[in-house]
């Protein structure tokens, strides 16, 4: 880039940017519910049952677990539904689930007194939890004209 010709400013890009991601329209919903007092291992068990259901079927799944974790994951896909309906105006029976993690959060260490005057250091375990909801219609009408501008 020669010296005299000027740099353009952060706000045009920031505009270019901004005006490219309205443009294209909202699919998917998310939910995410941190520091959550669950094992991840325990929580990943129930996320991995509900990846890639579509979303009444994962209420169901979760509704008839006796797990703990299940507990907790339907209130988070209960607000990723809630988040897609009321604030991107997407139709409940085509949303399924996309993306569904579970992350290490903090871990609180206490001691567990041992024989002997020994003790052991137990690992209180935290969890995130993020789900991500898809509308598989309008999924559907975004990858169609890409394949056929291909052809």
């Amino acid at each position: 880039m020669p010296e005299n010709t000027p740099r353009p400013k952060r706000s045009v890009f920031h505009k270019q940017r901004k005006e490219s991601k309205a443009s294209t329209p909202v699919i998917e919903a998310r939910a995410v519910a941190k520091y959550l007092r669950i094992s991840p291992l325990k929580a990943r068990d129930v996320v991995n049952a509900i990846r890639g259901k579509n979303v009444g079927e994962a209420f169901q799944i979760l509704e008839f677990s006796p797990k703990k974790a299940a507990r907790l994951v339907y209130k988070v896909l209960r607000s990723a539904v809630a988040n897609a309906e009321n604030n991107f105006g997407l139709d409940v029976d085509n949303l399924y689930v996309s993306e569904a993690v579970v992350e290490d959060g903090p871990r609180m260490k206490r001691l567990w007194t041992r024989g002997r005057g020994r003790a052991d250091i137990l690992l209180k375990r935290f969890s995130h939890i993020r789900l991500v909801v898809k509308d598989r219609e309008k999924e559907k009408e975004l990858t169609i004209p890409q394949e056929r501008g291909d052809n």
